[in-house]
């Protein structure tokens, strides 16, 4: 018992708001003292727990009663995640769409109508395409700069909204406040996928949204080496979907857990070094007559900047940029014979990547006009110098396969 509380006294002074994220990040969901002095919380692998006494049993007095509702290991990442998202409550996942997948589960139902933004992660797209309206939820997409006109599309059957700022692929930044202020007092879910600046450079919850989800998979863990998620809720919707999550069975490992408790405490530092790594490729990609636009909030000239700058407070790794049109034969050239930029779907880690990305499917409310090849970008932690001159050579070949 005494270990207990000094496990949850120690928990409530890292979650007082006069520390810092920097000292959350690095001290809240561990305690050394109740692990025989070692810094990070061990690895809990177990599915039974065992209760001392029938009365016990009948209580449920114990701290953990199965191993799919928690245990040590997963509670250091859900503690951290709570206190910098300013949650009631945080839920774990396997993945960042079982984290999608859950949320828009609970929150929707037949006969539902849902509002889902035009930019979104396309495995969002997919799941609404798929299984919601296979169970027959009404699922609508619309324009992510839409802002408080979004009231007109709002129904007496809706019941969520969901964002995403900036979009994945093509970067829009939504206006948050604006689509809070346009649901007014109705019972509709504002759902908020935070991975691109995480709840160190941004706070849905604090503007309005009532779910937070995170690909953790990303900046969370930032070292590409594990599959995870979150959903963070306020105290009006977090039971509904942790009802929802108990019901579908889902959890997370803990030697997962583990490693994203791992990454989570260098998370500070490498968003920095992300941030400060991309804004400077940006704006160099900017200068490069080949460019045609680079897609970065938080580059002056991009269309959503001012919002961006009223609502954010740093930026992340990931953005976009186009090259001047070209045959598929130079974008091979260009991506074939890079040394240091990989191509994959996933970001956050310490590898840069790139990928080509074509607009086709992923538009129905709004249309992508842009004529270029488009690319998409995770700017790792390499020597940044290396890093331009492998873009540069690929350019150079991208050029010379164009005849440009």
């Amino acid at each position: 018992i005494f270990l207990m509380m000094e496990k949850l006294m120690s928990n409530a002074e890292y979650s007082n708001s006069s520390f810092g994220p920097e000292t959350v990040l690095t001290h809240l969901g561990r305690n050394p003292s109740d692990q025989n002095g070692f810094v990070n919380t061990p690895v809990v692998r177990g599915s039974t727990v065992l209760f001392d006494s029938h009365e016990d049993l009948l209580a449920g007095k114990s701290p953990y009663k199965y191993g799919r509702h928690g245990n040590p290991t997963n509670d250091a990442v859900k503690d951290v995640i709570t206190q910098l998202e300013c949650a009631y409550d945080t839920l774990l996942t396997p993945s960042g769409l079982s984290a999608i997948s859950t949320t828009l589960l609970a929150v929707a139902h037949a006969g539902d109508h849902v509002l889902i933004s035009d930019s979104s992660y396309e495995p969002t797209r997919h799941f609404c395409e798929t299984v919601l309206r296979a169970n027959n939820v009404d699922v609508e997409y619309y324009d992510p700069r839409i802002g408080n006109r979004i009231s007109t599309l709002i129904r007496t059957n809706t019941k969520a909204i969901h964002t995403e700022s900036p979009g994945s692929l093509t970067f829009e930044v939504q206006d948050l406040p604006a689509i809070v202020e346009a649901r007014g007092d109705r019972d509709i879910a504002i759902i908020a996928d935070n991975s691109w600046a995480t709840p160190l450079y941004y706070k849905p919850l604090e503007m309005g949204a009532d779910i937070v989800i995170h690909a953790g998979t990303k900046m969370f863990v930032g070292h590409s080496d594990v599959l995870f998620g979150t959903i963070s809720a306020n105290e009006k919707w977090a039971d509904k979907v942790k009802a929802t999550y108990t019901a579908l069975g889902v959890c997370v490992s803990p030697e997962d857990s583990f490693l994203v408790a791992r990454g989570l405490r260098t998370l500070a530092i490498r968003m920095k070094e992300h941030e400060r790594r991309a804004l400077e490729l940006a704006q160099w990609l900017e200068a490069n007559p080949i460019v045609e636009k680079v897609f970065h909030p938080a580059l002056p000239q991009h269309p959503d900047h001012d919002v961006f700058m009223r609502d954010f407070t740093g930026s992340g790794s990931l953005f976009g940029f186009s090259l001047l049109p070209a045959p598929q034969n130079a974008v091979s050239e260009l991506l074939n014979h890079l040394r240091l930029f990989g191509m994959g779907y996933s970001w956050g880690g310490f590898e840069s990547l790139i990928l080509p990305i074509t607009i086709k499917n992923q538009r129905s409310a709004t249309k992508w006009l842009e004529k270029g090849n488009l690319f998409r970008v995770h700017v790792g932690l390499e020597d940044f110098d290396d890093l331009k001159s492998d873009l540069a050579d690929g350019f150079e070949r991208y050029k010379l396969a164009a005849d440009l």
